[in-house]
C-alpha cells in the first residue's frame, strides 16, 4: 500500500532531511507544490486535500495557519515546530516516553514533534520523576550543546562564512522555546535553568543534566531506573559509564534515529552527570518525525531509519 505525504516546509533544514529519507521509499508518495506557488495558500491547501498524512516544517505562526487551513480536512498532521507541542489537544511525539504514547500516536489524527534539546532532556528527566529519583518540584539545570544545523539556514550561513564563534552560550534570557515543554513532559513544576549552547559542527547534540547524590539517588539507581525504563526500545539505549570513557562526543550517534543516556559520577564527592546524545536532525527532528508518521500508518518504527 502507497501512502501520501505531503511536506509543507520541504525547503527547510529538517524538511529536506525528511525529504530525503522518504524519496527512496516505495511505499510513500511524496505530494508536492511547485517551488513557485510552495507560499500560497491554494497550492498547499490542494496539496494537503491529497494526502494522507503532511509533516508541517515551519515557523510556529505558519504551522498555527497550516493547521486552520487543514480544519475541513481528513489529512493527520505531524508539527516539527514549536507551535503544539504543550496543547492537550496533541498527541506528544515521543513514542519511548511511556507505555500508552506510541498506541496514542498510532490512533492520532494530531501530533507534535518534540524538539532537539527537549528530546534529549526529557528522555533523561521524566524516567526519573517517574522513579522517585527526581522530585517534581527540585530545581534543576541542564546544559547543553548542539550542531549548528539546529539553527537554520541564517546560522549555517554564519559558520559555512566562517563568521560564527568556535562556540556560544545562548537562550540568557531563559525564555527558551524548549523550556514549557521540558517541565509538561519531563513531570516538572519548577522550571530548570537551561544553558544552551552551540558548537563549530554541524550535527550532533549532547544535553547534560547535573544532579547530587545521596543515600537514595546514587549513580547506580539512576543508571538502573533508566535502563528499566527504555529496555527494549530501540532507538533509546542506556549504556554504563565505562563504555563511553572520559570524553564525550555529541557526534556520536549523528546519521541515525538513536539517543543514548549515560551516567557518570562520583559517590565520594556526591555528584553525577546524565548524559543524553542524539544528532539533532535526527532522533532531535527529521528522525523522529519519520518514526512517528510510521507508527501512525501502521508501519514498523525502523522503516527508513
Amino acid at each position: 500500500m502507497t501512502h501520501s505525504v505531503f511536506i509543507d516546509g520541504e525547503a527547510g533544514t529538517t524538511g529536506l532531511q525528511i525529504r530525503d529519507r522518504l524519496l527512496g521509499r516505495d511505499d510513500i508518495r511524496l505530494v508536492q507544490v511547485d517551488p513557485a506557488r510552495r507560499k500560497e495558500a491554494s497550492a498547499r491547501a490542494e496539496a494537503f486535500a491529497e494526502a494522507d498524512v503532511a509533516i508541517l516544517c515551519l515557523p510556529d505562526d505558519a504551522a498555527r495557519e497550516a493547521v486552520a487551513l487543514t480544519a475541513d480536512m481528513d489529512v493527520r498532521l505531524i508539527d516539527a515546530s514549536t507551535a503544539h507541542r504543550i496543547d492537550p489537544e496533541w498527541v506528544f511525539g515521543f513514542p519511548e516516553l511511556a507505555p500508552e504514547m506510541r498506541e496514542m500516536i498510532a490512533a492520532a489524527r494530531r501530533v507534535s514533534n518534540p524538539g532537539c534539546y527537549s528530546t534529549g532532556a526529557i528522555a533523561v528527566i521524566a524516567p526519573l520523576v517517574a522513579a522517585g529519583l527526581i522530585d517534581e518540584g527540585e530545581a534543576l539545570s541542564i546544559n547543553a550543546v548542539s550542531g549548528y544545523s539546529g539553527g537554520g539556514k541564517a546560522l549555517i550561513g554564519e559558520y559555512d562564512a566562517g563568521t560564527a564563534p568556535a562556540h556560544f552560550i545562548y537562550g540568557l534570557n531563559q525564555r527558551h522555546k524548549h523550556i514549557p515543554e521540558i517541565m509538561t513532559h519531563g513531570g516538572l513544576l519548577v522550571q530548570p535553568v537551561f544553558a544552551p549552547s552551540v558548537g563549530n559542527f554541524a550535527q550532533g547534540m549532547a544535553v547534560q543534566l547535573p544532579l547530587h547524590l545521596d543515600d537514595d539517588r546514587s549513580a547506580a539507581a539512576l543508571h538502573q531506573a533508566l535502563a528499566d525504563h527504555y529496555s527494549g526500545q530501540q532507538f533509546v539505549e542506556v549504556v554504563p559509564a565505562a563504555e563511553i570513557g572520559p570524553r564525550i562526543d555529541p557526534m556520536a550517534r549523528n546519521g541515525s534515529n538513536r539517543l543514548r543516556i549515560s551516567v557518570h559520577g562520583d559517590e565520594d564527592t556526591g555528584c553525577a552527570l546524565v548524559v543524553a546524545v542524539l544528532d539533532n536532525l535526527g532522533k532531535g527532528a527529521s528522525g523522529a518525525a519519520i518514526q512517528n508518521l510510521n507508527i501512525m500508518l501502521g508501519l514498523p518504527d525502523e522503516l527508513g531509519l
